[in-house]
């Protein structure tokens, strides 16, 4: 008996096997709280190589580290997103979702110093097994996306964030790589939709409506796809009719944005302003069926293309 005077159920009923109650608990602490283990495999392999550059998962957390000071150089030095004092303390971009993620890295062994010196090139991707832990997918701050999450509850998402190379790296190869690592990911974790927020440089809107506009008219969002910034954070264009100026539209696309296009990416309705980066983002999704073949069959079905 319980001190109300009711009967004590568990008492007398054992709790089902099957019942994981840290996970279930889990859920209901706030995601800054957790402290999820962070766990890497030192054998990780090498997913692609092209002449001295190679490209695979950070293996330890001083590789994770040495890809969030990359971030920053880029992002807060080269560019002009504001940091934090903590930030700026430590000299690293660095948020509560890094410790849910794999890091994808360049590497360049030509550079001299420790494997860490030598990072060139990093993207950040999120498994939603990993986003349920963290709270949710960085992505959920600027856009509605759990709609569209619903609409597919059989398929396996991954978040693409934090795409950053050094300037004097930004050529082809290093671009390849990032992609063939990509790739290489998404076969083996067996992943449907590629989704992620994609910046354009600036943050005033006007100036940026004609590249907005090519997006909205050229790459559109189909209804089973479809996804809108949040209400209190986009900015919504009418249609403004034919583009008279592709030219212009196109040149003020950054490469990312143009990649993800020539894959088949779609782009959400509504653009964020991103007043800490400086920049203002649209959301493109790609659902892999979408991919062109053509670039399948440039890194290969079997991801085999820059294989090491």
């Amino acid at each position: 008996m319980t001190v109300d005077g009711t009967r004590d159920v568990s008492a007398v009923t054992p709790r089902p096997a099957a019942f994981d109650f840290g996970n279930v608990a889990l859920r209901f602490v706030p995601a800054k709280m957790r402290r999820v283990p962070i766990s890497f495999d030192p054998a990780t392999p090498i997913l692609g190589r092209i002449g001295e550059l190679e490209v695979r998962l950070a293996r330890r957390s001083a590789e994770v580290k040495a890809a969030q000071q990359l971030r920053y150089r880029v992002f807060y030095e080269e560019m002009s997103a504001q940091p934090s004092k903590f930030q700026k303390m430590t000299r690293r971009d660095s948020d509560g979702f890094d410790r849910y993620c794999d890091h994808l890295l360049v590497i360049d062994h030509k550079r001299g110093g420790s494997t860490t010196n030598r990072i060139v090139g990093t993207y950040r991707l999120m498994r939603a097994e990993m986003a349920e832990l963290a709270g949710g997918f960085y992505t959920a701050q600027e856009f509605d996306i759990a709609p569209m999450i619903a609409r597919h509850s059989g398929k396996r998402f991954l978040e693409l964030g934090r795409s950053c190379v050094l300037k004097d790296y930004r050529g082809k190869r290093t671009v390849e790589l990032l992609w063939q690592g990509i790739w290489s990911y998404v076969l083996a974790h067996d992943i449907d939709v590629l989704f992620g927020c994609a910046s354009l440089a600036g943050t005033d809107i006007e100036a940026l409506a004609l590249p907005l506009a090519f997006l909205k008219q050229n790459a559109p969002a189909p209804a089973e796809w479809a996804v809108r910034a949040h209400a209190h954070r986009g900015t919504f264009f009418p249609d403004m009719g034919e583009i008279a100026d592709m030219r212009s539209a196109l040149a003020q696309m950054p490469p990312l944005l143009k990649g993800y296009l020539r894959l088949g990416g779609y782009i959400g309705e509504g653009a964020v302003v991103d007043h800490q980066f400086g920049t203002t983002d649209v959301l493109v999704v790609l659902p892999r069926e979408r991919i062109n073949p053509r670039y399948i069959g440039h890194y290969g079905a079997d991801a085999g293309r820059f294989a090491a």
